[in-house]
């Protein structure tokens, strides 16, 4: 799945990855150029994005312009989305996908060994995709009414990870998952909402509290979208025209 964020013109970096021993690799994505085509507020990249720094993977990044798509890029895209990995001249799309591959073809392995195991984690993989559908239900709210709605359905969504959670700090306890990597862009949007509105998404929720603050922790998860990122999310939905971009502009008048 992909964001529908627009936004911000393309730029290039090349990720400070270094890559570990290589007999760790696949030696195909070893020796291979990977290219992240990325949007910079778009969560699903995040998650590929964290998947190739826990990997240590080398890789070249490219934001595009989803509201002015390169000619390239429709070309490349079925789905006209991102996030787009580019192997040398290859392409994967979807973000599961691109994760997925990543994880049998290089080390560390972030997906459990146990088969029944792996296929419970890619279940909550989607859960987390639903949640994040949740929040764009949230900043899209037309009216108050909608709104409180939405906030309903997504704590509701909280309580049952609540209920799944164990030990900590991660999802699956000390080690870190692609459940985390998918998980770790939705308490992102929390943190820039928290700046503007008290929505009690994760009150009397103390391990998801914990979580959460493990995941911000995590170095991979911070790289993993700009230092600019909150000032973008918020023109973002300053333009969203909707009952989260007048609580924002509210707070904006008020600061």
């Amino acid at each position: 799945m992909a964001s529908g964020v627009k936004g911000f013109s393309c730029f290039r970096f090349i990720a400070g990855c270094v890559p570990v021993n290589a007999s760790n690799f696949h030696l195909e994505v070893f020796m291979s150029r990977l290219e992240l085509i990325s949007h910079g507020l778009c969560p699903y990249v995040q998650r590929a994005a964290i998947a190739l720094a826990e990997k240590n993977v080398p890789f070249t990044r490219i934001d595009i312009d989803l509201a002015n798509k390169p000619a390239w890029f429709k070309v490349i895209s079925p789905l006209g989305k991102v996030p787009l990995l580019k192997v040398d001249d290859r392409v994967l799309f979807e973000s599961a996908v691109i994760c997925d591959y990543l994880d049998e073809t290089t080390a560390p392995r972030l997906h459990p060994s146990d088969p029944f195991e792996r296929a419970r984690h890619r279940g909550w993989i989607e859960f987390g995709s639903a949640v994040l559908n949740d929040i764009w239900r949230l900043y899209s709210a037309p009216d108050e009414a909608s709104f409180i709605a939405a906030s309903i359905g997504l704590k509701a969504r909280l309580r049952q990870l609540e209920a799944t959670l164990d030990r900590g700090p991660y999802f699956s306890g000390s080690d870190f998952s692609l459940v985390d990597a998918a998980f770790a862009p939705v308490f992102r949007y929390f943190d820039v909402f928290d700046t503007f509105v008290d929505l009690e998404i994760v009150k009397d929720l103390p391990k998801v509290q914990d979580w959460r603050r493990a995941l911000s922790e995590r170095p991979s998860v911070q790289v993993a979208a700009c230092n600019t990122y909150p000032e973008k999310l918020r023109v973002f939905l300053a333009g969203q025209n909707s009952y989260m971009s007048t609580l924002l502009g509210q707070q904006e008048k008020i600061g």
